[in-house]
C-alpha cells in the first residue's frame, strides 16, 4: 500500500483535515516508522488556530504531531542498527543547518499512519513502556525535565514553585518531586488543575487569584521564599507574581511562551535580591533517553499522563478538548 491517512494542516487557511496522502519513503539515513501513538499538545492547537506559525516549513501544508512513538517499518539506504518491528520513540525535532527544526511544525510529523525520521532521532523503547505513554516523553515530559535539571538546576530540598499545572507543568511537579525538591508548590487558577497537581505530587496547590498567595508561599517555606520558580503559563502576571515570592538569589525559569513584553516592575528590588530570569525552550536528545531509562527502571510512572486515546478521525475532537480543557486532560493520544 503506497497511500496512508494523515492529519494535514493547510497554513494559509488554518484548515485541519484527515487526508489520504502518499506513504513516505525513507531516504538515506532515514527510517520509516509505523505510528502507534501520537500526543496532542497545546502547540498543535496554537498551530491550528494561527497563534503559532512554522519558521522553516517549505510547503503550505504539514502533517502535525511532534510527540510520536511506534515501530520501525523499514530502513533507508545506509541505515543500520535498527530492525523491523523494533519499538521506538522519536525526538521532537532535529538540527538542520545549525537550526532546530521541529517535527510536525517545520516538517511532517506523526499524526499519520507512518512517519519518516532521521535515524539519529530514534530512541529505543523497552517492552514494558506502552507506546501511548512513551509518545508524550518528547516535549510533555522532556521539556520540563530539561527545565528542572538543566536551566533551573534544581537541587534536593530546594523550595520550588510551578505556575500553570497543565500538560507540561503537572509533569514538572512530578519531576521536581523525583529530584527531591521540597516543598513543591503548584499555582493555578483552575481547581481541577490544582487537584491534579496534588495528585502528581505537589505539597501545596494555591489559587493564583488568592490575595494571600505571597503569605502562603512564605509560610510554606519558613519565610525564605522560593529558590526556583517555573512559569509554564507564559503570562506576564504570572511572572510578576513569581518574582514577588523568590528568595534572595532565586531564579525564575520561563518555559511558557508569550509574545508579551518581559518587564520587571521593581528593578531595584530585583537587583538587590540578585534575582535571575532564565529563558528555556524544549530539550536535548539525551533528556528523552534519560526519561525512557528512568521509566524502564520504575523511577517514573507516566500512566496518569494519558487522559484518553482517540482514533485519527477524531482529531477535531482532540484539538477542541485540549483547547477548552474539557475533562482537564493532561495529554490526549491519537492512534492511527
Amino acid at each position: 500500500m503506497d497511500r496512508m491517512r494523515a492529519v494535514r494542516l493547510h497554513l494559509p487557511t488554518r484548515t485541519l483535515s484527515v487526508q489520504e496522502v502518499a506513504k513516505p519513503v525513507p531516504g538515506p539515513g532515514e527510517v520509516l516508522v509505523k505510528v502507534g501513538a501520537a500526543g496532542v499538545c497545546l502547540s498543535d492547537v496554537h498551530l491550528a488556530d494561527g497563534t503559532l506559525t512554522p519558521l522553516y516549513l517549505e510547503e503550505e501544508s504539514v502533517t502535525l504531531g511532534h510527540e510520536v512513538a511506534g515501530t520501525v517499518e523499514s530502513l533507508g539506504p545506509g541505515v543500520g542498527g535498527w530492525t523491523a518491528g523494533q519499538r521506538v520513540v522519536l525526538q521532537a525535532g532535529e538540527r538542520r543547518g545549525g537550526r532546530t527544526h521541529t517535527r510536525g511544525v517545520d516538517y511532517d510529523g506523526g499524526w499519520a499512519e507512518y512517519a519518516v525520521a532521521s535515524a539519529t532521532t530514534l530512541v529505543a523503547l523497552p517492552s514494558t513502556l506502552p507506546l501511548e505513554q512513551a509518545a508524550i516523553i518528547p516535549d510533555a515530559v522532556s521539556t520540563p525535565w530539561a527545565a528542572v535539571t538543566g536551566t533551573g538546576d534544581v537541587r534536593p530540598a530546594q523550595a520550588v514553585g510551578v505556575w500553570g499545572a497543565g500538560g507540561l507543568g503537572v509533569h514538572a511537579v512530578q519531576l521536581l518531586r523525583a529530584v527531591g525538591a521540597y516543598p513543591v508548590i503548584a499555582v493555578d487558577p483552575h481547581p481541577a488543575a490544582r487537584d491534579r497537581a496534588l495528585h502528581f505530587g505537589a505539597d501545596l496547590a494555591l489559587d493564583s487569584g488568592d490575595p494571600l498567595l505571597r503569605e502562603r508561599v512564605l509560610g510554606a517555606t519558613d519565610g525564605a521564599g522560593l529558590e526556583a520558580a517555573f512559569d509554564f503559563a507564559g503570562a506576564p502576571p504570572v511572572r510578576e507574581q513569581a518574582l514577588g515570592v523568590l528568595a534572595p538569589k532565586g531564579r525564575l525559569v520561563l518555559v511558557g511562551l508569550s509574545d508579551q513584553p518581559l518587564t520587571v516592575d521593581r528593578s531595584t528590588r530585583f537587583s538587590y535580591l540578585q534575582h535571575r530570569i532564565l529563558g528555556h525552550y524544549g530539550s536535548e536528545e539525551h533528556h528523552v533517553a534519560q526519561l525512557v531509562r528512568l521509566a524502564e527502571g520504575g523511577r517514573l510512572d507516566f500512566s496518569r499522563s494519558v487522559t484518553d486515546v482517540l482514533p485519527l478521525e477524531e482529531v477535531a475532537t482532540a484539538v477542541r478538548r485540549m483547547e477548552t480543557k474539557e475533562g482537564a486532560p493532561v495529554r490526549l493520544i491519537l492512534r492511527p
